[in-house]
């Protein structure tokens, strides 16, 4: 018997390893990741998401030794992206997606039968990065600031036109909220990208459009265009000149682009807080600072709660802003 007491004891102190490993991988981060880590991000490569997906993914893989892998998913205005994390990858941190403003809350905001739920199907991770836009004019409207544009068009009601990226884009929801707490209207011209929309800005063939920092300050700089002011909470670093729209004409007022990082819903916590960690190291490296800010770009990182936060109370205000533009109907 005490034999047998001797044994069992010896088998299982040698198997207090095996155990431990083994509930340090399922309860913990454990040896994660051991392999590479895929990025999709739901969008063309060359453009400004994807610029961002691969500075997080060069960081995460010299911080993690292992390759994340960056998958350029764009369709369907990238939400075909997001449902491939969101419904058809496996909870265990080895596929992520870089979703934005657009993905995550206006998706759901116009969409009664988008594929997914980013609230249920989601594990927000972090908050990655922010982007305001300017608001540009044409040269020949005699607006010289946000409080004169709105004086001209609260006079003649949709006489001046403005034009987006497309029905349903960032610079098309973000003029309508603007239009919604201003008390004004404007007549929208949807085109294919807010670069053709400031295109036709210069040309004259609309008077208005919201584009970002990047795309608007060289040509506003050159005098092809007037940039009025910035769409975000507070002056942007790279044009401080510029005041915010809230400070200019419509208190309270505030809109950026922002994007984050999210993993399939049931992630284990550990996995997502582990990368959270990890992220924001990556954002608060100097070479990642520069390249964002060359970009217009500012990093900004969160707690996966407060990401969780931004999405659930954002969504309400974006369906509100498209029931008003008439791009949702209940």
């Amino acid at each position: 018997m005490q034999a047998i007491v001797v044994t069992a004891f010896v088998l299982w102190m040698a198997a207090l390893p095996a155990l431990a490993q083994q509930s340090k991988s399922v309860g913990g981060a454990g040896d994660y990741p051991n392999k590479s880590v895929r990025l999709v991000v739901p969008a063309a490569p060359g453009g400004g998401t994807d610029i961002i997906g691969r500075l997080i993914a060069q960081g995460l893989t010299e911080t993690w030794g292992q390759t994340v892998v960056v998958d350029n998913r764009g369709g369907a205005g990238g939400t075909a992206g997001v449902t491939i994390v969101a419904k058809q990858s496996a909870p265990d941190g080895y596929t992520m997606v870089l979703g934005s403003v657009g993905h995550l809350t206006f998706a759901p905001a116009i969409e009664r039968n988008l594929a997914y739920d980013p609230q249920k199907d989601l594990a927000p991770i972090t908050l990655a990065a922010v982007q305001p836009f300017v608001v540009a004019v044409s040269n020949s409207l005699p607006a010289k600031s946000v409080k004169e544009l709105i004086a001209l068009a609260k006079a003649k009601p949709e006489s001046i036109s403005y034009g987006s990226g497309g029905s349903g884009s960032a610079s098309h929801l973000s003029v309508e909220l603007m239009m919604i707490e201003g008390g004004f209207r404007l007549l929208h011209v949807p085109y294919k990208g807010s670069n053709p929309a400031l295109t036709a800005v210069m040309a004259g063939e609309i008077q208005v459009a919201f584009a970002g920092l990047q795309t608007v300050l060289p040509h506003s700089r050159a005098g092809k265009v007037r940039a009025l002011a910035v769409t975000g909470a507070k002056r942007a670093k790279i044009a401080p000149e510029l005041p915010t729209i809230a400070e200019a004409g419509v208190p309270g007022y505030a809109f950026d682009v922002w994007y984050g990082l999210a993993f399939p819903g049931g992630t284990p916590r550990a996995i997502v807080n582990k990368t959270q960690v990890d992220v924001a190291k990556v954002l608060q490296s100097p070479e990642v600072s520069a390249r964002f800010a060359g970009a217009g770009v500012e990093p900004l990182s969160s707690t996966p709660a407060a990401f969780a936060d931004t999405i659930r109370q954002e969504i309400p205000k974006w369906t509100k802003v498209a029931r008003a533009a008439k791009l949702r109907v209940d």
